[in-house]
């Protein structure tokens, strides 16, 4: 028997030092008795801070560290998410017919003993007209009129609107190297990997470093990102590609300020849907992170600078775009021997609906609470590992080609060959062609392995305009009155919740100005 003792993470960025502070919170590294969690990562190595998107389980992720919700908003630059809005991915511009929908991170109201909204909103009880995210919840209501999903006296992390956030992934990483380093108990070497050494079972032995020399672990996480060094290259753990489900493999990127101090900032992503892919635009406090994900089989470099140019405006002008490269797939051994990757090592699922950090949170989770606590048991752990991580990929593989493949657009070559069937996998032809004849169900998905909750798929499929005939099952609900009842109170409720909930800029400036107020005093007193 042979005890789990120290665990290296290779590379640093959001990857590296969320898994660092995860992993060193829930094993109370702090303690020299414990499993201790050392990170080594390369001064030479810049990150990418385009602006990130996340997804609501951060909070607790971040909750679950210990980090101050105040000090993270400072550090990251962050603002707040309650969903995701999305422009011409129904129809291309200019078209007749509406040219938006929302995916709000609430959940549809649901009052205990009333009738469940979806049904009667397909049958037609709702106004008419009225979008199924705006019918059964606020939120799309509260985001239009720029409102923060919190006050700033709720507790941290809380609030009545469902949120995630907005933030720069390169300021955001090093906040998570403060907290790891200063509070949990994280081990930093600042130095770069050279090459890695196996021992006669093929197992890692040791990293060799340019400036520490060999660095030894029992268990080596890789998050080098797309590079993979690690699990691709010495443990030759092979790669998925799911470019035959989803085509984009390329985005051009920019940093955009804003043109007042005072502008507005939308609490949602905004998804433009374009010839060849769609532009993220995301607000963050003093400037804008905005990128076009594009296919490279249906459009060129110069051809999709000019397309994301074109929706910046005069903001780009003088900017220069950044270029990155990527491909959608992943490693269906994630962990293999003693080295397992969490982050882009792993694998990647292009950014739409916010997937890239859910999985660094998902794998750092599960590497947690499988690791096991003798060496000998690794094996098991990473069976256990590598099929939940699989599983998860694949539902959220069906998940994204959804919003592509039930889009009306035949504009270009992109959205054609996006409606395909050749390209729809069978899991998801066979999930549509159920809900023809009726809604999604959450017994449809089996909780444990899905990233999206039944809701999710809810507002994406009649958002993209999806039809659910129930005319055959009508007589089953015949609650109409009350639920018509329902979605008035939603929108009397929401009226009232403009009042109560703060402009979202004004929120996060007085969250931020509070923590360098506490900052301050803290100053005076150590004085």
């Amino acid at each position: 028997m042979a005890l789990l003792k120290k665990v290296l993470i290779v590379g640093g960025g959001t990857a590296g030092w969320l898994a660092a502070c995860y992993l060193a919170k829930a094993l109370n590294a702090r303690d020299p008795r414990s499993v201790q969690v050392h990170l080594v990562e390369s001064s030479n190595i810049g990150l990418l801070g385009v602006g990130e998107a996340t997804f609501p389980s951060i909070r607790g992720t971040l909750a679950a560290i210990g980090l101050d919700e105040r000090r993270f908003l400072v550090g990251a630059t962050a603002t707040y998410k309650q969903g995701i809005h999305y422009r011409h991915w129904v129809r291309p511009p200019g078209t007749p017919g509406a040219d938006h929908f929302f995916h709000p991170f609430s959940v549809p109201s649901q009052r205990p003993g009333g009738p469940e909204l979806l049904p009667y909103w397909l049958l037609g009880a709702a106004p008419e007209g009225m979008p199924f995210a705006d019918a059964v919840t606020m939120q799309s209501l509260l985001v239009d009129h720029y409102r923060g999903p919190r006050r700033a006296t709720d507790p941290d992390y809380q609030g009545p609107m469902n949120h995630a956030f907005h933030f720069d992934a390169a300021h955001f990483a090093r906040v998570l190297a403060e907290h790891g380093q200063e509070t949990l108990g994280v081990h930093r070497h600042l130095a770069t990997v050279e090459r890695t050494e196996l021992d006669e079972h093929g197992a890692i032995a040791r990293v060799i470093t340019t400036e520490l020399g060999p660095l030894t672990a029992d268990l080596y996480v890789d998050c080098t990102g797309l590079r993979g060094a690690l699990i691709g290259g010495v443990m030759q753990s092979p790669f998925r590609s799911r470019r035959d489900v989803l085509f984009a493999d390329r985005a051009v990127a920019m940093q955009v300020p804003y043109e007042h101090a005072d502008t507005p900032i939308p609490s949602y992503t905004i998804s433009t849907a374009q010839e060849a892919g769609w532009i993220w635009d995301i607000g963050l406090q003093k400037r804008r992170g905005v990128g076009y994900v594009y296919s490279s089989r249906h459009t060129d470099t110069e051809r999709a600078e000019q397309v994301f140019r074109s929706y910046l405006g005069p903001a780009a002008e003088g900017l220069k775009a950044m270029h990155i490269k990527f491909e959608t797939g992943y490693r269906p051994e994630h962990w293999r021997k003693n080295c397992v990757a969490v982050g882009l090592a792993g694998g990647f699922v292009e950014p739409l609906e916010s997937t890239g950090i859910a999985l660094i949170e998902l794998a750092t989770y599960l590497l947690t609470h499988l690791l096991p606590g003798d060496t000998d048991d690794m094996e098991r752990a990473a069976r256990h590992f590598n099929e939940m991580m699989v599983a998860r990929y694949d539902r959220i593989i069906d998940f994204i080609k959804m919003h592509y493949c039930l889009s009306q657009r035949r504009d270009s070559p992109f959205w054609i060959d996006n409606a395909d069937p050749a390209s729809i996998p069978q899991t998801l032809q066979d999930k549509l062609a159920l809900w023809k004849q009726r809604p999604p169900h959450r017994l449809d998905f089996v909780s444990d392995l899905e990233m999206f909750m039944v809701s999710s798929w809810q507002y994406v499929l009649y958002g993209m305009e999806f039809k659910t005939d129930l005319s055959h099952s009508r007589s089953a609900y015949p609650r109409f009155d009350e639920a018509r009842q329902e979605f008035a109170m939603i929108q009397q409720v929401a009226a009232r919740a403009l009042n109560d909930l703060p402009d979202h800029r004004a929120l996060v400036e007085q969250l931020c100005a509070e923590h360098e107020r506490r900052v301050e005093r803290e100053r005076g007193t150590a004085a």
